[in-house]
């Protein structure tokens, strides 16, 4: 799961697992596989790290376990 915040202040937990997309338009929407789309105030690329924490914590990729580290790639 991940916490973003949303443009009232009010603090959200997304499970990663379900997001289908991340877009700035310039507002950050997310959208899950199942439809619902959420507004945030982080931008896509903190989304993007935090699903990229999230999903580190959860393969054991921070601990050593020799398993090759994530990250960000740009698209330019």
């Amino acid at each position: 799961m991940i916490k973003v915040t949303r443009l009232d202040q009010s603090q959200l937990y997304l499970n990663s697992e379900f997001i289908q997309s991340v877009e700035s338009t310039p507002d950050t929407h997310i959208v899950l596989a199942n439809g619902h789309s959420y507004v945030v105030r982080e931008s896509d690329a903190e989304v993007i790290a935090l699903i990229i924490d999230y999903r580190r914590a959860v393969s054991g990729a921070d601990t050593g376990s020799g398993r090759a580290a994530l990250h960000l790639v740009s698209n330019e």
